[in-house]
């Protein structure tokens, strides 16, 4: 593998995949290997699948499996793969987790059962034992925003501590947030990596922050693996620049997920030459129709950056 093979201290920007439909409703075979070709040529470290741009609740199991077959031969071991796992009992999550394992995932990332009101521990205890079954590193999606549940600091680093398949963490929070645990679980003195996401928001200042990379979905996705890579060359004025062009595209998306996954998935299908046959979530309005057409002008084709100021 290009990039690892495992994702013991994983590091730069992973898209997300978004899920794409036809019209009659199934998932769309070309556009889920368009986005992992497109990605990966723009500089993908690594991709993710089943995530929350995935709409992983309105995929059946046929589905997820579906997805995670597509993905594995799609990226063909040319950069790791990353399978978001969810279910509502441990032995659901452990078996999708296999599923992942077997067909050539290299790490995992949890999310918490659906169940809510329950008290901390509870989401504890559940990580911990998927953890304790699974072949793969694993990390946890703590995005309490989105999820209506999360860790503490405090927690994440207990987790972390007890369980050794505990590699990675996928925040969802401001950098000042992710920057504080970042500093408590690099006192384990083990490797570490903390992604944020948030479609990209406070991108550089997350960097800063030391967060080893972002997750976010393909849409804006070239522009910013060229701000990572960028900051990374040392030219951090040259990463900011182009997210200060970037952010109204990540603002106007990141309004909700059901904007990230009604305009933000046609941003991306239209930068790579292609469009929306179905949606599974809400349906776009011609007034949100007519600012996502002038996001992705603004943007450019997908991986043709020559409009961005130097």
């Amino acid at each position: 593998m290009s990039t690892a093979g495992t994702l013991s201290a994983p590091a730069g920007m992973w898209p997300v995949l978004y899920a794409y439909f036809d019209a009659q409703n199934r998932l769309d075979r070309d556009m889920m290997r368009r986005q992992v070709d497109a990605t990966i040529e723009a500089g993908a470290s690594g991709v993710v699948i089943l995530g929350l741009a995935t709409e992983v609740n309105r995929l059946s199991l046929a589905e997820k499996q579906c997805v995670i077959d597509w993905a594995a031969a799609d990226i063909a071991l040319r950069v790791p793969l990353a399978v978001t796992v969810t279910g509502d009992t441990v032995d659901a999550q452990v078996a999708l987790a296999d599923y992942a394992a077997d067909r050539g995932a290299t790490g995992l990332i949890l999310q918490p059962p659906s169940m809510r009101g329950r008290p901390e521990s509870f989401y504890f205890d559940f990580f911990a034992a998927v953890m304790q079954r699974t072949r793969l590193p694993a990390g946890i999606q703590n995005a309490p925003e989105y999820l209506g549940v999360g860790l503490s600091t405090q927690s994440v680093v207990a987790l972390a501590a007890q369980c050794p398949q505990f590699r990675w963490l996928k925040g969802e929070g401001p950098a000042v947030t992710i920057q504080t645990t970042i500093e408590r679980l690099r006192a384990l003195g083990k490797p570490w990596a903390v992604f944020n996401g948030r479609g990209g928001q406070e991108l550089v200042d997350n960097l800063r922050a030391g967060c080893a990379g972002l997750i976010v979905a393909p849409d804006t996705f070239d522009w910013q693996a060229a701000i990572y890579q960028a900051f990374a060359a040392g030219d951090a004025a040259r990463a900011e620049r182009l997210y200060a062009q970037l952010l109204p595209t990540i603002v106007f998306v990141m309004q909700s997920l059901d904007t990230l996954t009604c305009y933000g998935k046609r941003i991306a299908a239209w930068r790579m030459g292609a469009d929306v046959a179905h949606d599974r979530g809400i349906a776009p309005t011609p007034f949100g129709l007519e600012c996502a057409r002038r996001f992705a002008a603004s943007l450019g084709a997908f991986g043709d950056r020559r409009q961005a100021r130097p």
